[in-house]
């Protein structure tokens, strides 16, 4: 057999089941192959749109995913996508063929563009190894968490191999979890235990964790609340502060300035979580756990780093933990959150005219309409703190939030490739005009495969994070005329409503009624007089 074919079905065998892409020239017997041994392929109509399905994916499903991109122009393509996998760390296996002479048209470095976003280059150089790297890339992608480029040359692809070289391939065992050094669970316990005001925020590394950490939080009478990526993990708990930092409620960050200890697990506290600091109380002990040492106090500075899993490290810390102590969970603080711990729950004038809906209004009645069993992916931009912060999700893997390179445009993908990692519930994508218009390619893959979406566009007609920013400066290079962005979604074979106000919402609960037989466009003409809360916050990391 050829290497291509070896190197498909070792992938397969490997644990790489889901695979998205744009099949060219290139990649093409490599694709088939994996197709051939039993993975599922997803084309997309753009190899951007192709990298972030696999991003978001691979976050949902907890799996290693797979991209498949042609030489060249199909690699730099899905760049942005590919970055952002990297900044986040999502362990990804982008396949990409490669012509390894200058004098083709697809010729580029492509170990430099890998280098460059943040991933990390590996080449197919023989035939007679193809197998055995294209394995260490996918237990590379596993164990490191890391984002993984593939290069497969296309001379190497073309040579013969033995028809056996691939039967030896078999998926990398788990990830070894990290056991914390005895004296950093003792000195933590200690922390715990002289702290009266706790507060738990809980990113990325915890996400498999919510059990222990909910757990151990009750013990020290620790408030709970989560890095936007983590957003769902504590659903339902009556002691949780949702997310921390610019989307967090008045009275969740009140409650968090005011903890005298703060423990992030498995999450930076960077300026996004802890809005720039200022989340954290001058008397405050600020204590990180981690699995990789190297993101202890890569943000801040840290008063106690504990390298070590996350659940292991909290039933460590159970197991030392005394009787129950109250902490912050007092009476007081329970009326206040069951009142207004929620931004749906915070009264607001509602700004709607005749012509244009509130985004806060439109939000808290999607709450209600949509199932409360539902994926929600955002894309970036003006609009994106109201789905973040008003529409829940069921738990951890309900919602998806490729924000790390803060690129628009990924949302409709995002949602997809979350949408098929949890078939089991309705997908929610929520985007902005802008983000919908640059990836609206994607609506063909929505309605192609087949998936009972709702896309929901907050549609403002503008970049509208630059045109709050920017005030008082000439506009016209970031606001827009009117697009009928329903017609357009009707075009995809999309149903599709123009929301102004919350009676044309009815359209959206007949939809939910079913048979849903169709994805749903929301086209919702969102006032547009204000920024949201958290812009200003935003534009401090620029």
């Amino acid at each position: 057999m050829k290497a291509a074919e070896a190197v498909g079905r070792a992938l397969t065998a490997a644990g790489v089941h889901q695979v998205f892409g744009v099949v060219g020239s290139g990649n093409f017997h490599v694709t088939n192959a994996m197709l051939a041994a039993g993975s599922r392929f997803v084309a997309a109509r753009h190899e951007g749109g192709a990298a972030t399905m696999a991003d978001a994916y691979a976050r949902v499903s907890g799996t290693v995913a797979g991209l498949s991109v042609h030489q060249g122009p199909g690699l730099t393509n899905a760049l942005t996508g590919i970055a952002e996998a990297a900044k986040s760390r999502t362990p990804l296996l982008v396949l990409a063929a490669e012509a390894t002479q200058p004098s083709s048209n697809f010729h580029v470095d492509q170990e430099a563009l890998a280098v460059a976003v943040g991933a990390v280059s590996e080449r197919v150089t023989f035939p007679h190894s193809a197998v055995d790297v294209a394995c260490a890339a996918v237990r590379r992608a596993l164990h490191e968490r890391r984002t993984v480029l593939l290069n497969l040359p296309l001379d190497v692809q073309a040579m013969e191999v033995p028809d056996t070289a691939a039967i030896a391939a078999a998926p990398p065992p788990p990830r070894a979890a990290v056991e914390p050094a005895e004296a950093d669970v003792t000195a933590l316990a200690a922390a715990l235990d002289r702290a009266r005001r706790p507060v738990f925020v809980a990113g990325r590394g915890a996400r498999d964790s919510g059990e222990a950490l909910a757990a151990l939080a009750g013990r020290h009478g620790a408030l709970l609340a989560t890095s936007a990526v983590a957003h769902g993990l504590f659903h339902g708990d009556p002691w949780s502060l949702g997310i921390s930092g610019g989307f967090a409620t008045d009275l969740a960050a009140e409650l968090i300035q005011g903890a005298d200890l703060i423990v992030g697990w498995g999450c930076s506290l960077n300026m996004w979580t802890m809005r720039h600091g200022r989340l954290i109380g001058d008397d405050a002990t600020v204590v990180q756990v981690d699995d990789d040492a190297s993101a202890l106090g890569a943000h801040r500075d840290v008063h106690l780093g504990v390298t070590g899993d996350v659940g292991r490290t909290a039933r460590r810390l159970l197991e030392l933990a005394g009787e129950r102590r109250q902490g912050l969970r007092t009476d007081e603080v329970a009326r206040a959150l069951a009142a207004r711990g929620r931004w749906r729950d915070v009264p607001h004038e509602d700004e709607s005219t005749r012509d244009r809906i509130d985004p806060r209004t439109l939000s808290v009645a999607l709450d209600d309409i949509l199932p409360a069993e539902r994926v929600v992916g955002v894309d970036s931009g003006n609009f994106m703190g109201y789905p973040s912060a008003y529409l829940s999700v069921p738990d951890q893997h309900g919602f998806c939030f490729t924000q790390a390179f803060q690129s628009i445009g990924l949302g409709l993908a995002t949602t997809i490739g979350a949408a098929l990692a949890r078939p089991d519930r309705l997908p929610v994508a929520a985007l902005g005009d802008g983000g919908a218009l640059m990836g609206v390619a994607e609506l063909d893959t929505v309605r192609r495969l087949g998936l009972p979406m709702v896309v929901v566009v907050y549609d403002d007609e503008a970049y509208g994070a630059e045109v709050h920013h920017f005030d008082g400066f000439p506009l016209d290079t970031v606001t827009f005329p009117p697009t009928d962005l329903a017609a357009l979604a009707r075009g995809h074979g999309f149903e599709a409503v123009t929301v102004r106000g919350s009676a044309d919402l009815k359209a959206v609960e007949d939809w939910v009624r079913g048979p849903r037989s169709a994805p749903l466009l929301v086209d919702a003409k969102v006032t547009r007089e204000r920024g949201a809360w958290w812009l200003e916050e935003a534009f401090r990391g620029h």
